[in-house]
């Protein structure tokens, strides 16, 4: 049997890109079904060297969807590839 699915955001507190993101993704009929983590990329040292400088970050299941802004073509893309 497979894990679900799931998107992870990597945020930080009081980020309005990440929350327009999280909009964006929230409005993805698509994406909607799946449950989405949000984790403070400062929380975790390997993700702050990574990801820091790009936040807003979105994954699917620990892969890059997109960062910045949501792009639709990606997360149509990462959702139709199967795991």
């Amino acid at each position: 049997m497979s894990k679900a699915r799931r998107f992870s955001l990597l945020s930080r507190p009081g980020c309005h890109l990440c929350e327009e993101l999280l909009a964006a993704l929230g409005a993805v009929p698509a994406a909607a079904a799946l449950p989405v983590d949000v984790r403070d990329v400062d929380a975790d040292p390997a993700l702050r060297a990574r990801y820091g400088h790009k936040i807003p970050v979105l994954l699917l299941d620990g892969e890059l969807v997109c960062h910045g802004r949501l792009d639709l073509e990606e997360v149509h893309k990462a959702l139709a590839t199967p795991r």
